[in-house]
């Protein structure tokens, strides 16, 4: 099982979008400064996730999420 997972950042409150095997373990990345696109904005809070079934599925929907129609998408609709 595959996640796409958004997270918002409690210093600035913008919106992250990734995808992973494992959430928790990669929140920790997240929050531990690991990961370089968010290491300034932690803390980092999950806000949602969406499970799907393969790799290729969750790169596709992490994609979408991140233009224009799928971020107001993720705002009307999940978050």
């Amino acid at each position: 099982m595959w996640y796409v997972y958004v997270l918002r950042s409690a210093r600035d409150k913008e919106l992250y979008i990734g995808s992973t095997d494992d959430i928790s373990r990669r929140l920790t990345q997240h929050n531990s400064g690991e990961i370089e696109a968010t290491k300034a904005k932690v803390p980092l809070i999950l806000e949602a996730f969406i499970a799907v079934k393969d790799q290729s599925k969750a790169d596709k929907l992490e994609s979408y999420f991140k233009t224009g129609t799928g971020r107001a998408i993720l705002n009307k609709r999940i978050l």
